[in-house]
């Protein structure tokens, strides 16, 4: 918990001792107020063959929040896991996106989402980046993998992370259900599932992804 010196508002207690005592006792009355800082963002985009209609657009979302938002981290998933955090921090998006494309070498591949999560975890995860921090997800749920494991990871991904959010590009679509096995896999795990198939539905998720619309959703969710 943060503040900041102001000339009004909450009175500090121990920066208004400090200032009392440097001033031989002559009350030196201080103020402060409390630091709102942004939650980390995770971000895991699923780039395999199911999900080449939708990676672009979700790695330019990437980009705006890679840029604007401290503490955000950027990871793609096919057949295996790439940091491009470091890539989409460039402010041109060309020259952002063209760079991470580079960087992935299973771009519309196979789909191994449980494999890949548990790698984030195991190297990344841990270390900061899921803890306490909004993941979000970005796929259609294919897995050619185990699901067993899928479930397994989402579980312990939901244990760290204040929030875990999945976007699929078909939830927002007429008769959608999450009827794929890893969508079932993941669902228990999931806080709030959102639809990303337009520009307006990540424009919503732009919106979404702040610590107050989260408990809004997540206890709808519940309830």
């Amino acid at each position: 918990r943060r503040s900041t010196p102001t000339r009004y508002g909450r009175l500090d207690g121990a920066a208004t001792a400090r200032a009392t005592l440097a001033r031989a006792g002559e009350p030196q009355l201080r103020y402060s107020r409390p630091v709102d800082r942004p939650r980390r963002l995770a971000f895991l985009l699923d780039v395999s063959g199911s999900m080449a209609a939708y990676a672009d657009n979700y790695l330019r979302f990437a980009h705006v929040a890679a840029r604007r938002r401290p503490g955000t981290e950027v990871f793609t998933m096919g057949t295996r896991l790439t940091r491009v955090t470091r890539q989409l921090r460039d402010p041109s998006v060309d020259d952002a996106l063209r760079d991470a494309a580079d960087a992935v070498p299973d771009w519309s591949g196979g789909t191994r989402l449980g494999d890949q999560i548990r790698a984030f975890l195991d190297r990344w995860g841990q270390r900061g980046a899921a803890r306490g921090a909004v993941a979000v997800i970005f796929s259609d749920g294919w897995e050619r993998g185990d699901t067993a494991l899928l479930r397994e990871q989402m579980q312990r991904l939901h244990r760290l992370a204040h929030r875990v959010v999945w976007v699929n590009p078909h939830s927002g679509k007429s008769g959608f259900a999450p009827s794929t096995a890893g969508m079932r896999a993941a669902l228990p795990s999931i806080d709030v599932l959102h639809e990303g198939h337009t520009l307006q539905s990540l424009t919503r998720l732009g919106a979404l992804l702040s610590d107050r619309q989260l408990t809004i959703a997540r206890e709808a969710r519940s309830a």
